[in-house]
């Protein structure tokens, strides 16, 4: 492999910057059942990027891209969609993926609409950790913000049904936008104080184009733990590990934590160290690019091959829009980026 390598004793490319490639996002499916306003307007038209089903990866081809991007060092594998739940035998592919060597950690996230009747499943089939998407507890606002398909009941029950099955820790997203659901920051947090659950704050962010992005809509996470803190004062605790999308604080209380992640106001680009592979076989290698690059020819021809072809991507990579974005003089701004729901955030 011609890669650039970290250490001679490191398999994993390191890109233009030096980041090493270290996690992987794999979009199972690209549809969903819920119409969120900062992913999937209710009236963006899907035409333009929905698949049939004979383009979206088998198992097969997925499990094949997934042992090649471990050959060449990544170790951690989130399942997204999309909403992932929605593609069928999710278990089978799971329990595949659990058995491939090098395979340290598999996550998954979902809207938790579905989660009830199929999170013991999940479970039994291997699935280490789950993360759950949630914008409010408030159920006229949780309707609205799901584009009118959602019932945050079904939500909470997908949630008791986890704990049930043996998630004891699970992480929670909330995009919060000014003027939309701010009144919902401090009642969620509220419900998860006292448990192991985390519950993390995302800055609205401009991810691909259909949503309207307006920075003025953007509730810093600064802004966020203070107003948290007022109430629960928090302090601040290490990353687990360098690359860390979410900033850490702990309740002085000792109530657990909170995580803030600041790709607006504190872009973490220098230390960005995950790729995304689409539904449809492209390798997407930042959360704003304008397009991706096709895996299925190398994919075809085996798995050498594929990881090879992995490693001369990363090596050319040098996104960092979040960097971009914020400088004093902005630079140059991709053209139509891919939306969120094709990658899977």
């Amino acid at each position: 492999m011609n890669a650039v390598l970290e250490n001679p004793r490191d398999p994993r490319p390191l890109d233009t910057l030096g980041r090493p490639l270290r996690d992987l996002r794999v979009s199972v499916i690209e549809t969903c059942n819920y119409r969120c306003p900062y992913c999937m307007p209710t009236d963006f038209t899907l035409e333009e990027t929905a698949l049939d089903r004979a383009r979206r990866l088998s198992f097969d081809e997925i499990e094949t891209t997934v042992r090649a991007f471990v050959r060449v060092g990544v170790s951690k594998i989130r399942l997204t969609g999309g909403e992932p739940l929605l593609r069928k035998r999710l278990p089978d592919l799971i329990a595949r993926l659990v058995a491939i060597p090098g395979v340290e950690d598999l996550a998954l996230t979902t809207n938790g609409s579905l989660l009830a009747a199929q999170v013991l499943a999940l479970k039994q089939a291997g699935l280490h950790r789950l993360t759950v998407s949630l914008d409010a507890l408030d159920a006229g606002l949780f309707r609205a913000l799901s584009g009118g398909r959602g019932d945050v009941s079904d939500v909470l029950a997908g949630i008791t049904a986890a704990e049930d099955a043996g998630f004891s820790a699970i992480k929670f997203n909330c995009v919060v936008q000014r003027g939309v659901n701010e009144s919902q920051v401090l009642p969620l947090v509220e419900r998860f104080r006292g448990t192991r659950h985390v519950l993390r704050f995302i800055e609205y962010m401009d991810v691909g184009s259909c949503n309207g992005w307006r920075r003025e809509a953007v509730v810093s996470s600064r802004e966020l733990r203070d107003t948290i803190s007022a109430r629960w004062p928090l302090r601040p605790v290490s990353p687990s590990y360098r690359g860390e999308v979410a900033t850490r604080h702990a309740f002085v209380d000792g109530a657990g934590e909170v995580g803030f992640i600041s790709s607006v106001s504190e872009p973490f680009c220098g230390d960005c160290h995950r790729a995304r592979l689409s539904a449809d076989g492209q390798l997407f290698t930042c959360l704003f690019a304008s397009r991706g690059q096709d895996l299925r020819s190398a994919l075809s021809s085996g798995e050498d091959a594929l990881a090879e072809r992995i490693a001369t991507l990363w090596q050319g990579r040098e996104d960092r829009y979040s960097e971009q974005r914020n400088a004093p003089v902005p630079e140059a701004k991709p053209g139509k980026k891919i939306e969120m729901y094709f990658i899977g955030g």
